[in-house]
Order: C-alpha cells, then structure tokens, then sequence
C-alpha cells in the first residue's frame, strides 16, 4: 500500500484547507483511513478516520466541528476539509490505512503510513 498526502501550505488562522490523500497498492474499498498530525516536538495524534465503507466517522475534540474527513471511491482518495484553522493546527499532516474497521486512535494500529504534508497557520 502507498500513500499519497497533497494540499498542505501556508495560511492564515481562519482560513480553510483541503487536504487529499492517494491510495495505491491495495483495494481502496477494503481499508479504513485516517489522519494524524504531528507538530514539532509534539507526538502524533489522532485527527480524523473513517471506516472502509464510509459508515462511521470519527474526529479528535481538537477538530471536531471543524475538520470532515470524508472518502472518494473513484479516485482512490481520502480528503480532510479544515476550516476556522488556528495556529495549533500547524502539524504535519500524515495519512494512515488499515484492515479492519475499527477507527482507533492509536497510531501503532495503523500499519501503512505516507510522507506527510505540512501545514503552517500563521496568526
């Protein structure tokens, strides 16, 4: 499995970002997908997953509200739309897949993992 993460950048706090991730390698429709993000000198953390068939969603307190993680069978994508981002949000964003469709948030359940994409929001 390989994973693709796009759409980071620089904004300013308010603003919104959409994220995307690109899976390959594997059958899209059999993993279940998340977010994490990790700032500098911080440990990752879950943000955001949802199950293989897009039945259940989950977000992180940090996001909820503001962040929708959501998934596109056509083009084998997972997408986070942020908005109302503020400076804590600045991470690197990392995307994550697995079999089984339990949405947990911890990161050594999640064997496929990409590069990550930064994101910065200025103040």
């Amino acid at each position: 499995v390989q994973l693709v993460e796009s759409g980071g950048g620089l904004v300013q706090a308010g603003d919104s970002l959409r994220l995307s991730c690109l899976f390959s390698g594997g059958t899209f429709s059999s993993y279940t997908m998340a977010w994490f993000r990790q700032a500098p000198g911080k440990e990752r953390e879950f943000v955001a997953a949802i199950t293989w068939n897009a039945g259940e969603a989950r977000t992180a307190d940090s996001v909820k509200g503001r962040f929708t993680v959501s998934r596109d069978y056509t083009k084998n994508t997972m997408d986070l739309e942020m908005s109302s981002l503020k400076p804590e949000d600045t991470a690197v964003y990392y995307c994550a897949a697995k079999i089984g469709v339990e949405l947990t948030t911890a990161k050594l359940a999640w064997p496929n993992w990409g590069v990550g994409t930064q994101v910065t929001v200025s103040s």
